[in-house]
């Protein structure tokens, strides 16, 4: 379902919003009826357009105060060590996105901890026992005037 008609485009730009929207409201600002959004909205589900809703969480309610953006480079670029490092990460609570990139290093890291002192933990005990790994370099996020992921 790569050929997207307005209204679905409408619909997943709103439900990207609110994903708690009521389905006659969001039929509403899109134009549609109640029922013929809904089958909008299954079938963008079937189709796995719509993988899934969550919860937008404030991590200072849940006692993070340190985000940072790691970029991580490997020293040796084979497949089983990156799937080593990807299990690695999937397994840790800290890191809350991890992505395969290009450029200089291999790894783009968001990084969650209490503080700056449960970072350097992670950083030095967790990312540092990792055999492979050749750089770490860390950008503390000091705000965020737009965010957008949910």
């Amino acid at each position: 379902m790569s050929d997207l008609d307005r209204k679905s485009e409408a619909i997943l730009r709103i439900l990207s919003q609110d994903g708690r929207i009521p389905n006659i409201e969001l039929a509403d600002r899109v134009g549609l009826s109640p029922s013929a959004c809904l089958r909008r909205v299954q079938e963008l589900e079937r189709q796995r357009v719509i993988t899934g809703y969550r919860a937008v969480i404030d991590p200072t309610q849940t006692g993070i105060g340190f985000i940072a953006y790691v970029t991580v480079g490997l020293s040796k670029h084979t497949k089983a060590a990156q799937a080593e490092f990807e299990r690695l990460m999937r397994a840790s609570p800290q890191v809350r996105e991890c992505h395969n990139i290009t450029g200089t290093v291999e790894y783009l890291l968001r990084v969650e901890a209490r503080d700056l002192a449960a970072y350097k933990q992670f950083h030095t005990e967790y990312m540092g026992a990792f055999p492979f790994l050749d750089r770490i370099t860390t950008m503390v996020v000091m705000g965020s005037p737009k965010d957008e992921r949910a």
